[in-house]
């Protein structure tokens, strides 16, 4: 049977899909199949957005049809009968899975004061302990504000837990531990302690208020307003507003009230304060806004319209055909969406749990055990769990790519890594705020810095002055982004450097040969790529660097590879390919391999290490029983060698295609400190996975 977890709360608006993710996130670490379940769908007209967003985790493979119980609807017309219908599609879940996390309604129905008891007579049908996600925020006094309300106090919390707490109890549901979401971040330990007093012995975890994560996006916006967007990059929409100014008065007046985040209400026949906003929004030296929102309905007068067409401008403009008060009124009831689409709200959430919640000591009141399978998104999550236990500096020399801007808003929210992108900070700092990210703990470095270029040009002529570099040959070179960041690792400014996402690898890593250098006893740099399988991690080597190495390079990658492998958490045990296994073949192809295992052989004799040996005996017990009987290798190995880098190449992206496995790297080896290449395609999870490999590289060389 499945392990099952009930989370629901008392009310609406307390952003229990929050809490879900984090929970969901968090099972998905130990056990390999995890599900979800939704017992009451919030809406017969759409799909519910919040089980679309649980089904985007990469540990979920369900059917969004499956995942549903009944409707409201089926609910009101027999509630036993749409009960049972409960339990005979949550056990078709729970069937398909280690673990499940089951969602409880929305309190979206009118008129529904027992809501919470019917959940919890679910839940104790289910057998699934609950989960009891209490709102920090009161819907009383002010009333919401995009999302946003006033704080619920101590005391109010308490009340607010025994009055959920006893509904609990009447419908016999066990209580797993209660957390209180959006809280007062100003009072979390005195929310903590009062709500524990409700019920002692349980676990309590207080979660603060995160504005992004209530924020409305502009396309929700630009949906509650019936608009259009007329101007700007479709793309932006996504970004959150946090506030709304409305330009009810003249552009000097206007122009001082903008505020960071906040959508502009305009006339639409008020074009100088559109023109003065869009002025403003370039020049860097007002808050920068997340959209206008243009009512009224009016066109734009042509030389309007041209003119805008000639500026450079990307902030989202919308058309709505309601009136002045209306469009307020639609705006500040919209409500933030944690959706799949936002990754900044996705990043923040996973990091609001992460940070508040105790993961081992939920998954140990579930009493969830490891399983010996090792998934891609395990190990995954190992990368970043590990990185962030020793936070490394990583420097990012392609800060003009949006996908480096991305995987640094996730690594910064994680709490990954500390990071330096190279750029102008001006513009860095603009396109992150456009895209909705936020990196305002990363370091902006132009590469035209005087003090660093100065000091990085001196050493570079220094280091380079056999080959004839003079003084004013330095200052030039280490203005490139790859020498600037590879002059940063090298002078512990930074403890590793991830490029390559712009540039080849050839640019990425010569910096780095000739700065950096070998480690002592390794004569070449190499790579290799782990290879996640559905139940576990191998080692690829060398598959993007040495395109026909000799037996000498070829033992230094197979023992760079097995200290790479230790690295990781992988047991090292070496397989030198061939086209024959033992000494069944012959030719210089296979002499090669025999000699480079020898070799590793005589340099590393703790090493286990076999070769020449075929792929399908190295990885397929029953074959290599067969054809190397009692070899320690055979049949098992976890490190696989290959002997040219056209061999390998083919091999690791026909086994990513055709085996669905997940190739992270290459991950570099041999070089003093870390430094590694990114593919030109690759994708901002791609990124955030070097980085974490990059830093904890560093820690071992650190270590």
């Amino acid at each position: 049977m499945a392990t099952s977890i009930y989370i629901t709360s008392a009310e609406g608006q307390t952003g229990k899909s929050t809490i879900a993710l984090g929970t969901l996130d968090t099972l998905s670490h130990s056990v390999e199949r995890v599900g979800v379940f939704r017992p009451i769908a919030r809406s017969t007209g759409e799909r519910d957005y919040v089980v679309q967003l649980l089904l985007s985790h990469n540990s979920v493979q369900l059917d969004y049809d499956e995942c549903i119980g009944v409707t409201y609807d089926d609910v009101h017309e027999d509630a036993d009968a749409a009960l049972a219908t409960i339990v005979q599609r949550y056990k078709a879940v729970e069937a398909q899975c280690d673990a499940v996390v089951i969602l409880g309604s929305d309190f979206t129905d009118v008129g529904s004061p027992t809501e919470l008891s019917y959940n919890a007579r679910i839940a104790a049908n289910l057998g699934a302990p609950v989960l009891l996600v209490l709102g920090g925020r009161s819907s009383q006094g002010s009333g919401e504000r995009l999302g946003q309300a006033d704080p619920r106090t101590p005391a109010q919390m308490n009340d607010l837990a025994e009055l959920a707490l006893s509904e609990l109890k009447h419908a016999h549901a066990t209580l797993l531990a209660i957390i209180a979401n959006r809280a007062d971040e100003d009072k979390l330990a005195e929310i903590t302690a009062a709500i524990e007093r409700t019920e002692p012995g349980v676990p309590v975890w207080a979660i603060p208020e995160n504005p992004y994560l209530i924020a409305p996006s502009m396309e929700s916006i630009m949906t509650a307003t019936g608009g259009t967007l007329i101007k700007g990059d479709p793309a932006l929409l996504s970004r959150e507003a946090l506030g709304v100014v409305v330009a009810g008065m003249s552009m000097v007046n206007v122009l001082p009230r903008l505020i960071e985040g906040a959508v502009l209400v305009v006339a639409g026949d008020r074009t100088e304060v559109l023109l003065a906003a869009m002025m403003a929004q370039s020049s860097g030296t007002f808050p920068s806004i997340a959209g206008v929102v243009l009512n009224g309905g009016f066109d734009l007068p042509e030389p309007v319209e041209r003119l805008l067409d000639g500026l450079p401008q990307t902030l989202p403009v919308i058309r709505t055909g309601l009136g002045t008060y209306d469009t307020i009124v639609a705006i500040t009831r919209t409500r933030g969406r944690l959706a799949a689409d936002s990754q900044r709200k996705y990043d923040a959430a996973l990091a609001l749990f992460e940070q508040h919640v105790d993961a081992s000591a939920l998954l140990k009141l579930l009493e969830v055990s490891r399983t010996e399978v090792v998934t891609p998104l395990m190990f995954e999550y190992g990368l970043l769990d590990r990185a962030r236990a020793h936070q490394k500096h990583i420097v990012l020399p392609e800060g003009g790519d949006d996908r480096i801007l991305r995987a640094a808003h996730t690594l910064l929210a994680r709490e990954v890594a500390q990071l330096t992108i190279l750029g102008e900070a001006a513009e860095v700092r603009a396109r992150a705020v456009e895209l909705g990210l936020d990196l305002s703990r990363a370091e902006v470095l132009s590469t035209h810095d005087p003090e660093l270029g100065q000091r990085f040009a001196e050493e570079y002529a220094r280091l380079r002055a056999h080959k004839g570099v003079t003084l004013d040959q330095a200052r030039d070179q280490v203005t490139d982004v790859s020498y600037f960041g590879t002059m940063m690792v090298h002078l512990g400014l930074a403890d590793g450097m991830v490029s390559g996402a712009m540039h080849t690898t050839a640019h990425t890593i010569r910096p780095g040969f000739e700065i950096i250098k070998t480690k002592p006893d390794v004569n070449v740099v190499s790579s290799v790529f782990l290879m996640a399988l559905q139940d576990r991690v191998l080692v690829y080597g060398d598959c993007a660097v040495i395109p026909d190495p000799d037996a000498s390079q070829l033992a230094d990658i197979a023992i760079s590879s097995t200290e790479t492998a230790l690295q990781f958490g992988i047991d090292p045990r070496v397989a030198m390919l061939s086209y024959s296994t033992g000494e069944s073949g012959k030719g210089a192809d296979v002499e090669k391999v025999r000699e480079a295992t020898a070799l590793v052989r005589s340099r590393r004799p703790d090493l286990l290490v076999e070769g020449p040996i075929q792929y399908d005996a190295a990885a397929d017990a029953a074959v290599g029983a067969s054809k190397m009987p009692g070899s320690e290798v055979a049949g098992r190995a976890t490190v696989f060698i290959f002997p040219d880098l056209n061999t390998g190449n083919n091999t690791y992206k026909a086994v990513q295609r055709s085996a669905g496995a997940v190739a992270i790297g290459p991950v570099l080896q041999g070089l003093n400190k870390p430094i590694n290449d990114l593919s030109r395609g690759a994708l901002v999870q791609d990124i955030v996975n070097t980085v974490a490999i990059t830093a904890i590289q560093a820690q071992g060389d650190s270590a």
